[in-house]
């Protein structure tokens, strides 16, 4: 395993992917039925298109872990005003996601991604802020499980649903 910049279209179609069984997994009973079954996971051309072009604009935060050829998970850290949350400081980070294909979890992708992203922040960056849904409790316990401290509440909306999140933050050795 290891983990590495994204590399074009075959990667974003192996995130797309792995987003979409992640969503299903990990969030089923906690989101709406049709949401779920709106997260994509056999991806059109037109889906990695549009999924690519967002992923671009982040290219140096965008990390894939890797086993051979094969893409098992993703993390999208941002880290300036223009593409982090409100919630985020302009000195601070925001791990905007990071997902794992759901056959891969426990095996350390999701600690690979993260470990690999808090290398590459800036130098002025101290804190790595998040959201997760708030009855996420895998999420919850790998957050925390790494140093991460629940700071928090707020609720997004999905379709026409408002769901509450957590917000979490890690502080950054510098």
């Amino acid at each position: 395993m290891h983990v590495r910049e994204l590399r074009g279209r075959e990667d974003v179609r192996a995130i797309v992917r792995l987003h979409g069984r992640a969503w299903r997994e990990a969030y089923d009973g906690l989101v709406a039925d049709e949401i779920l079954e709106d997260r994509i996971v056999d991806p059109t051309d037109g889906d990695v298109d549009r999924w690519h072009q967002q992923l671009r604009e982040n290219e140096a935060g965008v990390l894939v872990a890797v086993d051979g050829r094969d893409v098992r998970g993703f993390a999208d850290f941002r880290w300036n005003d223009a593409e982090t949350k409100p919630f985020v400081e302009p000195d601070e980070a925001e791990l905007k996601a990071i997902y794992v294909d759901p056959d891969s979890w426990g095996r350390g992708y999701g600690t690979a991604l993260l470990e690999a992203g808090l290398e590459r922040l800036p130098a002025s960056v101290g804190v790595l802020r998040l959201e997760a849904f708030a009855e996420n409790d895998l999420g919850a316990s790998f957050y925390r499980a790494r140093g991460f401290e629940r700071t928090g509440t707020s609720t997004i909306e999905i379709g026409d649903r408002r769901y509450p999140v957590a917000r979490y933050a890690l502080e950054i050795d510098g």
